[in-house]
């Protein structure tokens, strides 16, 4: 299953009150297993910076007047996501809220609240009222976070997509795999043997295979061991 782990940074709390977008960080999940293929994008807001929000990011309104504005990127950003995949962020509400605001100013389609899933909902089921921040999840599951040192969109995605994969009990899943690869070959199906390209050196030893031998003479010559070993011949 094809999922979308996203976070977002932003200029403030509410997107109905002039707050927007300033930057976007996208991972691909296949069956929990990152592909490889992100999303990122510093924005433009057009707008100031404030100082609490500046504390959280470290994104100034300088830095961000040199990057494209968020109708310039909407297309990329849209056409990463696509029509189906399910969207994964902590707290997804919040960037849900955000995403679908700046969606609307470019007269795009928002995005299903359908699609999201809210790993902040997920920790709470799991473990309760305890404190599910990123960090504290990271923690709990023995995540190295050591390069958060303030937030950002595509680092924190990258983070939470590990979280997922624990939430979901991703860890395990790979054990699924020896079950699989016990499945017998149907009737008619080729199976391949795949030969390993050099035998691997014996670890018995000569001496150890004379002491066997000699141990084996002492149980007489019908002892069942000479159905795997014939006799030792005179030479030896």
């Amino acid at each position: 299953m094809r999922e979308i782990i996203f976070d977002t940074e932003t200029t403030g709390l509410d997107p109905l009150n002039g707050d927007r977008v300033v930057e976007i960080g996208c991972v691909e999940v296949f069956n929990l297993i990152p592909t490889g293929q992100t999303f990122h994008v510093y924005i433009n807001p057009e707008r100031d910076m404030p100082e609490a929000a500046f504390r959280v990011h470290g994104l100034s309104a300088e830095f961000l007047s040199a990057h494209k504005c968020f109708h310039e990127i909407v297309d990329d950003f849209v056409a990463f996501i696509g029509e189906d995949a399910r969207l994964v962020a902590h707290n997804g509400t919040f960037d849900i809220g955000f995403l679908n605001a700046e969606l609307e100013r470019c007269g795009r389609s928002i995005i299903a609240r359908e699609r999201l899933v809210d790993t902040l909902t997920l920790a709470r089921r799991k473990h309760g009222f305890a404190s599910n921040k990123l960090d504290d999840l990271c923690a709990r599951y023995g995540i190295d976070n050591s390069r958060r040192t303030k937030h950002g969109a595509l680092l924190d995605a990258e983070l939470l997509a590990e979280v997922y994969a624990e939430l979901m009990g991703g860890r395990q899943a790979s054990l699924g795999l020896a079950v699989a690869s016990e499945r017998q070959p149907r009737v008619g199906e080729e199976v391949v043997v795949a030969a390993r390209p050099a035998p691997l050196p014996p670890r018995i030893s000569t001496e150890d295979l004379v002491e066997h031998r000699g141990f084996v003479r002492s149980l007489g010559e019908t002892a069942l061991w000479w159905s795997y070993e014939p006799p030792a011949t005179p030479a030896e």
